[in-house]
């Protein structure tokens, strides 16, 4: 696995490459983390994610492998891809998609596990009533997020800008 960090509106963020996808993203750097893309996957993924923080790129195209996690975990990552850009869905709503009405809470530890953020957009996850609750990056970089994807999905559909 290789890591590489680059600068954005969020703080330093690292992402991992294997070479053929991305198997990992944080935020912060990362020890071994090179300021260069390594490889053809890792400058794809730098590309995409700068894109993204420049409000320029809606949906990320770069491969994702994720190799761990249960398969409700499994469930609950393939679902955070499918939350339209700009939009927001409950843990309870996220639950009741992947078949366990009741396992909101479990939703949240999903999230939290989820080796991917951003890329695997878990911060379109929110509490009931759309309460901002629980980010492993911390609620100011959730905050962020939203604002950053709100914004721009509000710009697309007045076509402005």
């Amino acid at each position: 696995m290789r890591w590489t960090v680059l600068d954005s509106p969020i703080g330093e963020f690292s992402v991992a490459t294997d070479g053929t996808s991305v198997c990992g993203t944080h935020f912060g750097r990362v020890d071994a983390a090179a300021d260069e893309p390594a490889d053809a996957v890792s400058r794809q993924a730098v590309a995409e994610l700068r894109a993204y923080f420049a409000g320029e790129l809606t949906p990320f195209t770069v491969p994702v492998s994720i190799p761990r996690g249960s398969e409700f975990e499994r469930a609950v990552w393939r679902e955070m891809t499918r939350i339209p850009y700009g939009e927001t869905s409950t843990y309870g709503e996220v639950a009741s998609v992947v078949g366990d009405p009741g396992a909101a809470r479990a939703v949240g530890v999903a999230c939290n596990r989820n080796p991917v953020p951003v890329i695997v957009p878990c911060h379109r996850i929110v509490g009931a009533g759309g309460k901002l609750v629980g980010f492993g990056g911390g609620l100011p970089r959730k905050v962020k997020l939203l604002e950053l994807e709100a914004g721009v999905a509000l710009r697309h559909t007045w076509a402005v800008g």
